[in-house]
């Protein structure tokens, strides 16, 4: 799918933004570095460049770099400077550090974001990307040049900050690794989550909640095994009373998950999007205060804040449907078997 369909869908729900942040994240659009972590990066300034690159290359092996092409627009401006880096981690480096590959790469990310003033990755999965900035989010597309980038599942965000400044880091989505995340609503429980969070090494450094949420996704998904149904679970779980009305097989699980992760409810009104190589899910709060719209078509899913936005792009389809409050909607890759 071309990236284009995401402009033309976004654009629908125009007023649901201000022209402070828009983004988009494709996933399998870079096929011929498929194998090789692609870091997006915003620099302040060419001496914050410098000094990320000289971090760089004394720990991944460089494939390829270059500016991030984008295309001059009026209602874009004051961006920084954008670069991308296709990397892997130089084998020596990693084998001293007796971490995995993907910690020993979230450490490294981490580390750029937090020590380097004036340097922020805002993407660093593989075969995926992130493109955001301050704008609308079909002028940050378009900007981008999306139309030219094809992948098998893209997700987009219009953003109208409330409580935090509108800039080019804080707009959606937050990545980390192949994880992203999209977020319409607050965190009401960001300090809680927060304080949680930054116990096993990760930073919150963003100026907006919803950096938190990918933090909590990479904790319970990549480090902690859970499936993302399961992280679901964490994050908007059941009511107690709802809990003990279910089988004896799902008390035993949710409230297991419950106990086991009691900082890790999220509280307060949202809907997100969480993408990842293979799949998307979209989660409400469990109040259901912000909404998701479901569709399918074929061998294609949609997921909206307005049905508006999804028809526009495909007007005729098989089924439409919003998921109840805390019920994750999880849509993934199949093979041509069916699996």
């Amino acid at each position: 799918m071309s990236g284009q369909r995401m402009i033309d869908s976004i654009a629908v729900m125009r007023e649901r933004s201000n022209g402070l942040g828009g983004g988009f994240a494709g996933y399998g659009i870079y096929p011929d570095y498929k194998e090789f972590y692609a870091f997006h990066l915003f620099f302040d300034s060419k001496e914050a460049r410098k000094e990320t690159e000289s971090f760089i290359l004394r720990h991944f092996e460089i494939a390829y770099s270059s500016e991030i092409q984008t295309r001059k627009i009026p209602q874009v401006t004051d961006e920084p400077i954008i670069w991308r880096y296709f990397l892997a981690p130089l084998s020596r480096k990693l084998a001293d550090s007796h971490l995995d590959e993907r910690e020993y790469v979230a450490r490294c990310v981490n580390r750029i974001n937090v020590c380097i003033d004036g340097a922020y990755v805002f993407s660093s999965g593989k075969n995926m990307g992130i493109f955001k900035g301050v704008g609308y989010p079909e002028d940050i597309g378009a900007f981008y040049r999306l139309d030219e980038y094809f992948g098998y599942c893209w997700t987009c965000h219009g953003r109208y900050p409330t409580n935090t400044p509108g800039w080019w880091g804080g707009a959606h989505p937050f990545g980390l690794l192949d994880y992203s995340i999209v977020h319409n609503g607050e965190i009401s429980s960001y300090d809680a989550n927060r304080r949680y969070i930054e116990m096993f090494g990760y930073k919150c450094t963003l100026k907006t909640d919803t950096e938190v949420i990918t933090y909590i996704i990479d904790y319970l998904v990549r480090k902690r095994g859970l499936t993302m149904q399961e992280a679901a679970k964490v994050i908007a779980p059941s009511f107690w009373a709802t809990i003990s009305s279910k089988s004896e097989e799902a008390q035993r699980e949710e409230t297991f998950l419950r106990r086991a992760f009691p900082s890790l409810l999220v509280t307060g009104p949202f809907s997100i999007i969480v993408g990842y190589t293979g799949g998307i899910m979209a989660l409400n709060d469990r109040l259901k205060l912000r909404s998701a719209v479901c569709a399918t078509k074929g061998d294609l899913a949609y997921v909206a804040s307005e049905e508006s936005a999804i028809r526009k792009v495909e007007p005729d389809l098989d089924k439409v449907w919003s998921p109840a409050g805390g019920e994750a909607a999880v849509f993934e890759l199949y093979d041509k078997e069916g699996v």
